[in-house]
C-alpha cells in the first residue's frame, strides 16, 4: 500500500477519467437520466417507417426463440469490465449515502481530497477530514501529522491531495473509512457478514484502527460462522497476530490449545472416549446407529492426530467383547432373558472393528476374534435370530484380509477359518435376509480372497467342503465359485504341466557343400 500526498490543487496524475466522473455524481446509480436531445424537431422517415407497427403478426414459436436467443447465460462467467461496473456501482453507493449529519465525503467541510486506487484499475476519490482519520488511525497520524499539514498548506486555502496506491479492495478500504465516522460500530457492522467483516478487520489491522480492530473482534466472537468461513477466520486471525487485542477469545471456538495454553492431547482422548463409551452404551437403536455413523466419519477425517490411543480402543473392544461372551453363553445354557444383548455387543464390536482397520491397527483384533473357540463351539446352540450378528464380525474380517486392510500370517488366517467358518456358513441365510445394507458380493469376495491366501493344501480342503454344502444349500450358502475356479487352475493346470519334463532345445546342424 503506497502513500502519496501531493500539493493543494493540483490533482493526481492517476485519476482516471472514469474515477473523475464518478466523484462528479455523474455515474451515481440514483441520478436521473439526462434530458432528451431537442436538436432535431421532426422525426425523419427512417423514424417514422420503423415506429410504424407491424401488420404481420408473428407466430408464438418466432417469439419463444427469441427469447431464448436474448436470455443470458447463467454459466458463463461475468467479464471483468462487467465486474468492475458493479464495483464501481457500489462503491458509488457509499460514497453518496450518508445518515444525517454524517460529514464522511462532504466536500464542503472536508480539508482532505484522498484517492483510493487498486492493482485492478479501480481508482476513487473522496473528502475525508484529517482531524477524524488523525484521532482513529495511526497510519494516518502518522502521514498526516502536525509538520506535514505546515509544510503542505504552503498558503492555498484547497484541500489537502493525498492518494493511497496498491491496495487490495478498494471498496472494504471506503467501508473502513466510513466506520471512523461511526458512533456505534458494533451496531454497523451487525449489518455485514463474516467476509466482509474480515476484509475490514485487515484493514483496520493495516492503519492502526483500533476501534475497527476491537469491534471487528466483539463481531467475530459473537457471530456465527459458516463452514468455509472458519478456516478464513482462524488463518487470518493467526496471520494478524492480534492476541493482545482479543483474538485468543475468538480462536477459543476453533481451537483448544489457545483455551489452555498447551498442546496436550490428553484431554481430546478423554473427550473421544467418552463419546465412545456413550455411543456403545445408548439405548435408542436408531440414534445409535446415526451417531456411529457420525463419529465413525469424524475419526476418519482426524485419523493422522493422535486422538485415540490404541490401548484405548483395545479397552473398549475387550469390554464389548467379555459383554458378548456373557450373554452368548447364557443364551446357549437356553436362557434367553438378555438374548437381544448378543446382537448389540456383535455390533458394537463391529464398529470398533471399522475404526480398528481404519487406523490400520486390527491385527491384535483378528488374533482374539480367530481363538474364540467356546464362542465358536456354543454357536450352533444360540437360536439363529440372536446369533447372525456374530457372523457379521467374521464377514468384516473377511473382507478386510480381502481387501489387504488387514496383513496376518497364515496360521492366523487358518485359524480364523477353522473357528468360525461353518459358523458363518450357518448363518448367511439370515444375515441376506436380515442384515441392512449387506452386500453380498463384497462378503463373497472378501472370502474368496481369504481362501486364496492360504498354501494350496488348504485351499483344497475348505473348497471341497464349500462345493459339497453349495450344492446342498444353494442361496443360503456364500458363492465362491471364483475362489474354486482359481483353485482349480493353481491346482490341477500347474500339476499336468509339472508332469511333462521340459524338452531340451534340439540343435540342427546342417552343411552346405560347394558346386
Amino acid at each position: 500500500m503506497d502513500f502519496t500526498t501531493i500539493s493543494n490543487g493540483h490533482s493526481p496524475s492517476s485519476f482516471t477519467k472514469f474515477n473523475s466522473a464518478l466523484t462528479a455524481g455523474l455515474l451515481n446509480p440514483h441520478s436521473p437520466p439526462p434530458p432528451p436531445d431537442k436538436t432535431r424537431a421532426s422525426p425523419t422517415l427512417f423514424e417514422m417507417m420503423s415506429n410504424e407497427p407491424d401488420v404481420h403478426p408473428r407466430t408464438q414459436n418466432q417469439g419463444q426463440i427469441q427469447v431464448s436467443i436474448s436470455a443470458p447465460r447463467h454459466n458463463q462467467p461475468l467479464p471483468v469490465i462487467d465486474k468492475q461496473a458493479l464495483t464501481m456501482q457500489r462503491i458509488s453507493g457509499l460514497l453518496s449515502t450518508r445518515s444525517p449529519g454524517n460529514q464522511f465525503n462532504d466536500p464542503d467541510s472536508s480539508d482532505i481530497k484522498l484517492t483510493l486506487s487498486s492493482k485492478d484499475g479501480i481508482s476513487v476519490s473522496m473528502n475525508v477530514h484529517r482531524q477524524i482519520v488523525v484521532a482513529h488511525s495511526r497510519f494516518f497520524a502518522v502521514k498526516l501529522s502536525d509538520r506535514w499539514a505546515k509544510q503542505q498548506k504552503n498558503g492555498s486555502a484547497g484541500p489537502y491531495i493525498v492518494e493511497i496506491a496498491d491496495c487490495d479492495d478498494v471498496e472494504v478500504y471506503i467501508e473502513t473509512l466510513k466506520l471512523m465516522y461511526c458512533k456505534d460500530l458494533r451496531k454497523k457492522l451487525m449489518r455485514e457478514d463474516v467476509s466482509k467483516v474480515l476484509g475490514i478487520l485487515k484493514v483496520s489491522a493495516a492503519i492502526g484502527f483500533d476501534a475497527g480492530v476491537l469491534s471487528c473482534l466483539e463481531y467475530l466472537e459473537a457471530a456465527p460462522w459458516a463452514e468455509d468461513e472458519e478456516e478464513k477466520v482462524a488463518s487470518l486471525l493467526v496471520e494478524l497476530r492480534l492476541e493482545n487485542v482479543g483474538a485468543g477469545e475468538v480462536l477459543k471456538r476453533v481451537s483448544v490449545d489457545v483455551t489452555n495454553g498447551t498442546d496436550d492431547g490428553g484431554d481430546n482422548e478423554e473427550v473421544l472416549l467418552k463419546l465412545l463409551h456413550v455411543v456403545l452404551e445408548g439405548k435408542d437403536e436408531k440414534a445409535r446407529r446415526e451417531m456411529k455413523g457420525l463419529v465413525l466419519k469424524m475419526l476418519r477425517e482426524n485419523s493422522s492426530q493422535n486422538d485415540l490411543r490404541k490401548e484405548s480402543l483395545y479397552s473398549a473392544c475387550d469390554g464389548c467383547l467379555e459383554h458378548l461372551r456373557k450373554h452368548f453363553l447364557q443364551a446357549a445354557s437356553s436362557d434367553l432373558t438378555d438374548a437381544s444383548q448378543i446382537a448389540r455387543q456383535a455390533d458394537n464390536l463391529h464398529w470398533i472393528l471399522d475404526i480398528l482397520i481404519d487406523r490400520q491397527i486390527a491385527e491384535d483384533f483378528l488374533k482374539s476374534w480367530a481363538s474364540q473357540s467356546e464362542l465358536s463351539n456354543a454357536h450352533s446352540k444360540v437360536p439363529a435370530v440372536h446369533r447372525y450378528e456374530v457372523s457379521r464380525v467374521t464377514a468384516r474380517l473377511f473382507v478386510g484380509i480381502g481387501k489387504g486392510q488387514l496383513l496376518a500370517s497364515k496360521e492366523v488366517r487358518c485359524l480364523l477359518l477353522q473357528t468360525w467358518l461353518v459358523p458363518f456358513y450357518n448363518d448367511f441365510r439370515w444375515m441376506r435376509r436380515a442384515s441392512r445394507g449387506l452386500d453380498r458380493h463384497l462378503i463373497e469376495d472378501g472370502l474368496s480372497n481369504t481362501i486364496l491366501t492360504l498354501p494350496l493344501p488348504w485351499q483344497q480342503d475348505i473348497l471341497l467342503a464349500w462345493f459339497n454344502r453349495f450344492l446342498n444349500s444353494g442361496e443360503d450358502c456364500p458363492n465362491i465359485q471364483r475362489a474354486f475356479e482359481i483353485w482349480w487352475r493353481r491346482a490341477f493346470w500347474r500339476r499336468s504341466g509339472e508332469q511333462e519334463s521340459p524338452r531340451e532345445p534340439h540343435v540342427t546342424t546342417a552343411t552346405i557343400e560347394n558346386s
